[in-house]
Order: C-alpha cells, then structure tokens, then sequence
C-alpha cells in the first residue's frame, strides 16, 4: 500500500477545515475563545487627558516664563470632577490616573518638587505636556481595538469590559467526542488485571484541547465489529468531529476502518511515511470529520497535536502552525525512509532555541513524552542529521 506522505496528509487535512459559525457570549467566558467581530472603541482611550505620576499640575508658559515656585490651589485625584487652575501662577496637586486639571497642560511628579507652606518648589527642569497621556493617544472612538481573528487573553477581556462589551461574537467550536477502542482497556479507577491497561489516550488528547475551550465527550467501545458501526453511526449524528483512537492497524480486531468505510466515510488516506503514527487515518462524510488515531500513546498524541489542532486552528480563523524551529544539539540517525518526529529536549542558549534528543523505547513509551516538551520533524529524505542543523519544531504546548 502506497503511504501519504506528511506533507500530503496535511495539505488533504488543511483543504477540509470547516467554518462553525459564531455564537455571542459573555466577555467573562470568552477567554481563549477566537473574536469574530472587532472590539471597537466606544470612546477615545484615554477618554480624558489623563495624569500618569502623582504631583503637581501646571501650566507650562509659566515655566517658560521664569517661574519656579507655584502655589498650591488645591487637589485634584482619580475619579473627581475635573478641576480647573483659577491662577496660571498657581498649581493644582494630582493623583495618577486624575483628569488633568483645565488650564494645566503639564505634570511634575512629587519626587522632583520640594512642597512647605503649600508652595511647590522645582527642583529639575521640566519638559512640555509631561507625565500626561492625552485624550485619544492610544485610539480614537469608532476604531478598532481588537481586530476579528483575535485569540482572547487577558489583555482583550480587559478591552472588552472598557468598552462596554458584555458579550462578544465568536468563532463557534465543533462538537468533538473521542472514541476508544480496545478490550484491554480500563477506566482510570479500575485496578487492571495483568494483561490490562488504564485509558490514558483519551485524557491525553482532552487536554491538548482545552486551550481552545473546546470540551470533549468520551465512549469506549469493545473490540467488536458490529458495536464499533453502531457507535460511529450514532456519533456522525451527534457530534462535528470524531476522533478515534485505536484498531486503525491491520490486527484482527482492528474494526474502525472497515466500519466508517461501512458508514459512508470517505477515506482521504490511510497510513502516513511516519514514525511515530503510521496507521493514521483521516476521512470525512459531509460536515463530519473523522481523525482515527493509532493506539500507540506516542503515535496518537503526536498526530492529534500535528494534524488535528492545525485543523482546528485553521477551522476557527487562526495561523495553522507555530512556525517554530529549533536546531539539533548533537548528531542523530535514523534508518529509515519515513519522516521522522524526534522526542526532544527544549532549551534556550542566548537566542538559539535548541533541541535535543531524548529517544525512549518507541512509540508505547508514553512515560518518555514527560522527559521531553516537542517533536523536531525530520525529513524522510535524510538518514543523517547534523547537530546544529535546523528542523521544524512541534511543541507539546500548542498555545
């Protein structure tokens, strides 16, 4: 059977993203969610001049006149009415974050001003319209602060509730349910018998999604043709993406294929020029995608985080990969024709982001991904990889 080869699985993948819709939701639940229409100014940011140090307010033709000592006519802090300087000769003390009193254009902070008797006396020479962040400085009312496309932090909640923003539109996110498969399966509160293991793929893959908000639901199914059809059928109706992890391989119990392929989902390949994560399958029926993972730890974590969250980035308007590379510390081999993707060690030296390998025991060795933070993908047409050669980077971390 011919493979696909990495780039053509993600090239098919990439051609096959699909568009949710938006919902509104309140700003408070919006955090890494993705903007689909722009945070816009209700009014100038500032919205008054605003005074950025404490101390006092002048006018600055009085400086520029000679003076040096001004008496205090009163004081103006954060949230009171804006006051108003009655004699130029005069100051008006100031609070940071108070309007800028009318006829002041300039603010002196306390530390270089000497204050007896309510007369402030300079102490260093001042400059124009200092410490004061004017109206309108950062963005006028009507514009446009946070663009759509825009995956929401900390820093666009907090423009949403300047601006009045209760809620705000957003990309809408698919419905996704992961399905194991596997008799030698348990639930993590089990106590496996010998020839058991806990599932851990599904919790694995659930965690890789939550940075984009997106909640999972899980079914486990047996070893068994006829239940494994029936599940995927009820699946396509219930949710947008299935993905499935185990019985893609050509064991005797390796059921998925032959029940999507039953249930009317097309095939776009089967098997990929990879190691880890050969068996993977990936298809469509309609609006649903279907992502089969191989069973392996290794093998379905690394093709969940190289193919399915560039689709889903791509699916809700965001750059679909991290552009990250990273050189190789020390040589490295690897017989093979397949593309490989290397268990790496990240670490900075200066500006140099550097990767080195820390290989494990294949692909059942899921213990080893906690020795490592990425995957460098080196190509399938190398057998010989040269420390301080460069390769695309696949983090663990997809945020």
């Amino acid at each position: 059977m011919d493979l696909t080869s990495v780039n053509d699985a993600t090239r098919i993948i990439l051609e096959n993203t699909l568009d949710y819709g938006t919902e509104a939701v309140a700003f408070t639940d919006a955090y890494r969610r993705v903007l689909a229409e722009p945070l816009v100014a209700d009014r100038d940011f500032p919205p008054f001049d605003r005074v950025t140090m404490d101390g006092i307010a002048i006018q600055w033709q009085s400086f520029q006149n000679g003076q040096r000592t001004f008496r205090i006519e009163s004081t103006q802090t954060a949230g009171d009415v804006q006051h108003t300087l009655q004699d130029a000769t005069a100051c008006i003390e100031v609070m940071t974050g108070a309007s800028l009193p009318i006829h002041t254009d300039t603010v002196i902070k306390y530390e270089d001003v000497t204050i007896e008797n309510g007369v402030a006396q300079l102490k260093f020479t001042v400059r124009e319209k200092q410490n004061v962040h004017f109206r309108g400085e950062d963005r006028r009312a009507g514009a446009a602060i946070v663009p759509a496309g825009t995956f929401l932090g900390p820093p666009e909640i907090a423009i949403a509730a300047s601006v009045g923003a209760t809620e705000v539109m957003v990309k809408k996110l698919p419905s996704v349910v992961i399905i194991t498969s596997g008799d030698e399966l348990v639930p993590v509160e089990a106590t496996p018998l010998p020839h058991q293991i806990r599932s851990s793929n599904v919790h694995c893959i659930a965690t890789l999604l939550k940075p984009y908000q997106i909640e999972v639901d899980f079914i486990h199914i047996p070893d068994d043709l006829a239940t494994t059809q029936q599940t995927i059928q009820q699946a396509l109706q219930q949710y947008d993406v299935l993905i499935l992890c185990g019985g893609v391989s050509q064991g005797k119990k390796d059921f998925i294929p032959k029940a999507l392929q039953a249930e009317g989902v097309q095939k776009y390949f089967h098997k990929l020029s990879q190691q880890p994560g050969k068996p993977f399958w990936f298809g469509r029926k309609d609006r649903n995608v279907v992502f089969a993972l191989p069973g392996n730890p290794v093998s379905s974590f690394l093709c969940a985080r190289r193919y399915f969250i560039p689709w889903l980035r791509q699916s809700l308007g965001l750059s679909t990969f991290d552009n990250t590379y990273a050189v190789l510390d020390e040589n490295y081999t690897y017989t093979s024709n397949l593309t490989y993707f290397l268990q790496v060690q990240i670490y900075q030296d200066k500006a140099t982001l550097m990767a080195r390998p820390v290989t494990g025991h294949g692909s059942g060795d899921f213990a080893n991904l906690v020795e490592n933070q990425g995957f460098l993908e080196l190509p399938s047409d190398q057998n010989e990889f040269k420390k301080g050669d460069v390769f695309p980077l696949w983090r663990y971390d997809t945020v």
